[in-house]
């Protein structure tokens, strides 16, 4: 918890916050921004791919992959409320967020990362339905489900993310506004903080475990568990990816106090496995594979009618 070590530490009202990121010179900033940069553009490039695809072939026009677009749409705008940020302060010597910009980054954010960890339950829920009642699974899974699973997701993650950034943002911050961080997250806020932050890290932790938790129970049996690891190895790639980050990040005792720690593992769950998926799930699939190669054919044929 974060409690003033010396008691003429003043609470004030901040205006800005400064992101210090990673520590280095400019050479090595520059190596970071061509990092940063490389991670972006694949993942903003594989994610984009994914949801043309799926939207253009009405093949895949089925509960699966109306998940998976939502997935790729999520890691899209996850990468996207932190790299920009990020790169552009890593070749700047001001390396300011504005109090305002920093709660805004924060909530969507948490919005867009819990509504990935509800997504990922509810594509193990698919799978698992498809796997073990293939009878029931057209009533089950029908679109009109679908679409409430997923405004499902999207509203516990803006449910979790205004709890998050209500909790974090009415602490009192001493004077210190250096967040060790490249972008505004609650472990480093916390730090911050002037007052006891145990409340926030429950919180913190008990969601964190909470999500895990539900992705778990969505496999109803032990068959069905062994089924869908056995069968459904690409989802589960993404999930142990995902959730074994989460929890290194958020859901162990004394995660908030390893911020060196958590930078790394930030840039694996912020940008890394949004680029990741994309081709966890394109590599593995065949239908993806076919639906690629009929659309690359397509383009091909437009380009030599128009020549």
């Amino acid at each position: 918890m974060s409690i003033p070590q010396n008691g003429n530490l003043s609470v004030m009202p901040l205006q800005e916050f400064v992101l210090e990121g990673f520590e280095g010179g400019p050479q090595t900033q520059a190596l970071l921004f061509a990092l940063f940069l490389a991670l972006y553009m694949v993942a903003i490039l594989g994610n984009i791919t994914m949801i043309v695809v799926i939207t253009l072939d009405a093949r895949l026009h089925s509960p699966m992959y109306f998940f998976l677009k939502n997935l790729s749409f999520v890691d899209l705008c996850y990468s996207s409320v932190i790299a920009p940020k990020a790169l552009v302060n890593f070749l700047s010597s001001s390396k300011v967020i504005t109090f305002g910009g920093c709660a805004i980054q924060l909530f969507f954010f948490s919005l867009l990362a819990t509504t990935e960890a509800f997504l990922l339950a509810v594509m193990a829920y698919d799978h698992f339905m498809a796997i073990c009642s293939p009878l029931l699974y057209p009533i089950t899974m029908h679109p009109s489900d679908c679409a409430c699973l997923v405004l499902g997701s999207y509203c516990g993650g803006c449910l979790n993310s205004i709890l998050q950034a209500s909790f974090t943002f009415t602490l009192p911050f001493c004077s210190s506004n250096h967040i060790d961080h490249f972008h505004c997250d609650v472990p480093p806020l916390l730090k911050l903080a002037c007052a006891d932050t145990m409340t926030n890290e429950l919180v913190m932790f008990g969601l964190c475990g909470f999500f895990i938790v539900v992705t778990i129970l969505r496999m109803h049996s032990g068959g069905g568990r062994h089924k869908l690891f056995s069968t459904c190895g690409s989802h589960m790639t993404a999930v142990s990816l995902f959730y074994g980050t989460v929890f290194v990040m958020y859901a162990q005792p004394g995660a908030v106090e390893s911020m060196e720690q958590g930078k790394v593992v930030s840039v694996f769950y912020t940008l890394v496995i949004p680029m990741l998926n994309p081709l966890i799930y394109s590599l593995r699939n065949k239908d993806v594979q076919e639906a690629l190669w009929r659309l690359g054919q397509k383009h091909t044929i437009l380009i030599s009618k128009s020549g």
